[in-house]
């Protein structure tokens, strides 16, 4: 097997014009220079220098070989720079995950900013809802995952930053009796018929232990698979509705949004990653990208 190192200084020799030269540039002795040439020649099988006068210059082999070693270094030259560009971040692929409503409200602020200064890094961004997004990142196919803090902690190596708090608001119709108060008592709402919009999981639980906080299991009549159509449930009188309030930028004409205590609902929002993403500027920017997003 050829070695790529002899390869050059092979290269060296021809492009200076004797082994002497070559020495002198590479900072090597002659002897090194021409130990190194005979040891590739045995690699080649074949003469690749002829003496002339007090010169060197190549056989047909050696032409071939200083021409594919001037390729092979372009080559290393080019995939250093692409290996100090993905160093620095400026370059690569990021893998991202997030469910609907965190999509809808934070991520394009943060995508925007991010490509705006990483606009080499190619980010594979897609919803998982309703699965989990953190089991994403705790198996290695994410780099960050925008998720509801989990009731259980998180497998080792993976950290959660906060994001911020999402409250729920009682989603009523506009002719709800109760549509006239400015705050709702959650117990205000223990004898409703219920729309429920939210899958099992974290954002189901937080509902239904504050309900429970309240001393009532609510009676749920309709289930929905989404936000917006749990609201026109809501409009048409079919019953009332928790929201957090990341899902409430767009609503139709016939509900009321009001606060909730006693208690209110809240789902916390963290941004998952591995510890080791530290030393990624991309997952790092990013990072910082969606916490100018909730400050916004």
């Amino acid at each position: 097997m050829l070695d790529v190192r002899r390869m050059q200084i092979l290269r060296a020799v021809v492009s200076s014009g004797s082994v002497t030269a070559a020495a002198g540039n590479l900072g090597y002795t002659p002897s090194a220079i021409s130990q190194q040439i005979a040891t590739l020649e045995k690699e080649a099988g074949i003469a690749l220098l002829e003496r002339v006068g007090r010169g060197v210059r190549p056989t047909a082999a050696g032409r071939l070989l200083t021409e594919h070693a001037a390729v092979i270094g372009q080559q290393v030259a080019d995939a250093e720079t692409a290996l100090a560009e993905l160093r620095a971040g400026r370059t690569g692929r990021l893998t991202v995950r997030y469910f609907a409503t965190a999509g809808s409200a934070l991520m394009p602020p943060a995508m925007a900013r991010f490509r705006r200064d990483f606009p080499a890094v190619h980010v594979d961004l897609k919803i998982v809802d309703p699965d989990d997004p953190l089991v994403e990142v705790e198996r290695d196919r994410a780099d960050l995952a925008i998720v509801v803090r989990p009731a259980e902690r998180p497998r080792p190596g993976i950290r959660l930053v906060h994001l911020l708090d999402d409250p729920y608001r009682a989603v009523l119709p506009r002719k709800h009796r109760l549509a006239a108060k400015r705050v709702i008592d959650l117990t205000d709402l223990a004898d409703e018929p219920w729309v429920n919009c939210e899958q099992a999981g974290a954002c189901l639980d937080t509902v239904l232990d504050a309900c429970a906080a309240a001393g009532f299991t609510p009676r749920i009549d309709v289930e929905s698979d989404d936000y917006a159509s749990a609201q026109a449930f809501v409009a048409a009188g079919l019953g009332i509705s928790l929201m957090p309030q990341m899902a409430l930028g767009s609503r139709p004409p016939g509900i009321v949004i009001r606060p909730v205590r006693h208690p209110e609902p809240i789902r916390p929002i963290y941004a998952a990653l591995r510890n080791s993403a530290a030393a990624n500027p991309p997952v790092t920017y990013l990072l910082e990208a969606l916490q100018e997003a909730v400050r916004c």
